[in-house]
């Protein structure tokens, strides 16, 4: 049986690299490289068509780990990922500008970040929503209370203000047209400000822990957790939290998007069609090759056999709603994305606003200097990517978008 990826000869364990007629660059593979030589990983390592350079473990990586975990490698965006609904309107209930959309979902969703994350931040609530208080309340804060109660200095910044907010960087909100002109709305975030303290916390206790035998590690990044040492099981049940949070977080941007959208008086609509809210930084105890082991997805989907996942673009790029197709090679797993074609200091450097411009036309969103970083020049072709994982998923919908909303 042919397979579609590539092998990566290793020290360690081998990698399989689906990144045929994807460029990669050698950073990247060398950080992939360092993680095989790892003493706990199961059988390879896999890597995804949108693999690059990332801080601790790569990103578009799949680790999987017996009786240990990587905090860096599941990183601090802890369970970021996406959520996509798919409403009854299509292309010609729409108003021909697109303005009055964009802002309205503007309105009705905090983003972005300003004060330097402060009391005047306009991405986070100054007095959360009764949805928000509630879903905070019912589903989150008696685990924030256990997770406080044993690391009382991770209580600080902003937990339910975040809760239902964007969020900066790669983050988006976008309403798309599928083949069909079916209107579909799209968003990307996670855990907020609470994931990142935590995430950052216990890479830094991983680390601490290690102080000994970090020198034997390819990279002090890559320090870990045992099962059975001391802050093992405080590391994955604040893990699981952080990623129950990330979840409720789309959800609830999701419902606002969807009243936003009804307040800039489109025509009445249902949005219960088809919704998949998948995480892709995140780690999950599952089974592989008949061992039960945790698998870190750093910027990966999970893709078993008939599962739904969600596959964006750039900015001006179409993005996918997809199929699982259950191969065990990549251990059930596919790319989250199109993957940086190259860092962002570079691309504000490369290109200019009206390089953006002509990259986004068609598309209602921001066409200012601060967004160049996420120009579509900055990722690499997501229909490569999507060719070199062929084996990995079908594709079920593919969406262009008409109005972005960054962060």
């Amino acid at each position: 049986m042919s397979h579609q990826y590539e092998h990566i000869d290793t020290a360690g364990v081998p990698i399989r690299a689906w990144i045929k007629g994807v460029p990669v660059e050698a950073s990247a593979v060398q950080q992939l490289k360092n993680v095989a030589q790892l003493p706990f990983i199961h059988r390879w390592v896999a890597a995804m068509p949108d693999v690059h350079w990332g801080i601790g473990a790569t990103i578009g990586s799949v680790i999987p780990t017996s009786h240990a975990i990587i905090p860096a490698a599941v990183g601090v965006d802890i369970g970021c990922g996406m959520m996509a609904v798919k409403t009854s309107l299509d292309a010609k209930d729409l108003p021909d500008d697109l303005k009055r959309v964009r802002s309205a979902i503007e309105k009705g969703v905090p983003h972005g970040r300003t004060s330097m994350g402060g009391r005047n931040d306009k991405g986070s609530w100054g007095n959360p929503p009764a949805p928000v208080e509630n879903t905070w309340k019912k589903k989150l804060a008696q685990g924030y209370k256990s997770i406080i109660a044993r690391h009382p200095t991770l209580n600080r910044g902003r937990h339910v203000e975040h809760l239902g907010t964007l969020g900066s960087g790669n983050h988006f909100i976008e309403m798309c047209l599928d083949e069909n002109d079916h209107v579909w709305v799209m968003l990307h975030s996670g855990s907020r400000g609470v994931g990142n303290r935590i995430g950052s916390y216990f890479i830094s206790l991983a680390k601490k822990d290690m102080q000994q035998h970090i020198h034997n590690l390819p990279d002090q990044d890559l320090a870990y957790f045992t099962e059975g040492a001391t802050h093992f099981e405080d590391y994955v049940s604040a893990v699981d939290w952080a990623q129950r949070y990330a979840r409720e977080n789309r959800r609830l941007m999701m419902e606002a998007v969807l009243q936003a959208m009804q307040r800039a008086k489109l025509p009445r609509f249902k949005a219960d069609l088809m919704a998949v809210n998948c995480h892709h930084n995140y780690v999950n105890k599952e089974e592989h090759f008949g061992e039960e082991v945790f698998v870190t997805r750093k910027g990966a989907v999970s893709a078993r056999k008939d599962e739904y996942g969600i596959i964006p673009g750039s900015m001006g790029a179409r993005s996918f709603i997809v199929r699982g197709l259950g191969n065990p090679d990549s251990f059930h797993s596919c790319s989250h994305g199109a993957g940086r074609a190259m860092s962002r200091r570079e691309a504000k450097r490369r290109f200019s606003v009206d390089d953006h411009v002509k990259a986004t036309k068609g598309v209602e969103c921001r066409k200012d200097k601060d967004v160049i970083d996420e120009t579509p020049m900055a990722y690499k072709s997501i229909d490569q990517v999507m060719e070199a994982q062929s084996d990995l998923v079908e594709v079920v919908a593919t969406l262009k978008q008409v109005v972005c909303v960054k962060g």
